[in-house]
């Protein structure tokens, strides 16, 4: 059997034992198809591969996820008696950057609301106002709960008790996840939205919608998002990802614990929340070295 056919079984299996995102069946067929492509030009095994991405400046973080695919892989065909596992010859000793989160300032989330309101105050057609409405709830809703983009996406109305002002989160990993609303202004803009979003009578359960008055996609959410960036005049690198390590960091920054950070933003594991304090750290160095009363107390 050749290891294309031994792929697709690889992703079937995956998809019904693993209980993974599309998103993460999609990487294991990527980097899997990657490999085999490589060998096909080049020849070599594992470590000649390994090799050619270190030589040409591929992130170590896509490395480490290209060699735990083809661990994954290998393993199974192993187990399978298709392939030997070719993993058990090496051993890769790869040292991550270290990237911190990427944020915006708190004035600049305010510029973004702003924008927000005022174009939807200035909305004249029904179109326009769909759209300032919808847009409006959306970018609200992650800067309230720092919730991923995909996340959003997926919401139903069944997920959505705004009496309660509860929001039902189905995370990575069909991981679920409860986030109170805890801002009046939001729970409002999403109000409103729904409100309209119901008047158009529409045949599925998604919250947000595009103006085919389809289930909106992560693209969709991202260009709303830039739109509104460059209109309020913000950090032009940034990404809606942004909203989710502001919100992360500035929960840290006011005096939450990890721990319940770690619940909200619906991490695995806690280490990959504690990146997060040490973007508060650093602030607080900035804010002390500027404003502390005490550095030139005695000049």
């Amino acid at each position: 059997m050749n290891e294309s056919v031994s792929k697709k079984e690889f992703i079937t299996y995956c998809k019904i034992t693993k209980n993974l995102s599309q998103k993460t069946i999609n990487a294991y067929d990527s980097d899997i198809s990657a490999y085999e492509n490589f060998n096909a030009a080049n020849g070599g095994n594992v470590m000649t591969y390994v090799s050619y991405m270190l030589e040409t400046n591929h992130k170590i973080s896509t490395i480490k996820r290209h060699i735990a695919t083809l661990h994954q892989y290998f393993k199974y065909n192993y187990r399978n008696d298709k392939l030997a596992n070719p993993m058990l010859q090496f051993e890769f000793h790869l040292k991550s950057e270290k990237v911190l989160p990427r944020t915006l300032a708190v004035r600049e989330v305010k510029k973004l609301l702003q924008t927000l309101y005022k174009t939807k105050e200035k909305a004249k057609t029904t179109f326009a106002t769909f759209e300032s409405t919808r847009d409006l709830a959306l970018i609200d809703l992650l800067c309230s709960t720092g919730m991923r983009i995909g996340e959003a996406a997926a919401m139903k109305l069944d997920d959505v008790d705004l009496r309660s002002r509860i929001v039902l989160i189905h995370g990575k990993g069909k991981k679920e996840r409860l986030i109170y609303l805890s801002c009046p202004e939001t729970v409002n803009n999403i109000k409103n939205w729904i409100s309209l979003r119901n008047s158009l009578k529409l045949t599925h359960e998604y919250v947000f919608v595009n103006r085919q008055r389809m289930p909106i996609s992560i693209h969709s959410i991202e260009d709303i998002f830039a739109k509104y960036k460059q209109l309020a005049n913000i950090n032009s690198n940034a990404t809606p990802h942004y909203l989710r390590h502001t919100f992360a960091t500035n929960l840290l920054a006011n005096g939450s614990d990890l721990r319940s950070v770690q619940e909200i933003l619906g991490h695995s594991n806690v280490s990959i929340t504690e990146r997060y304090t040490e973007v508060t750290t650093s602030r607080k160095i900035k804010v002390l070295k500027k404003f502390n009363y005490r550095n030139n107390l005695l000049e």
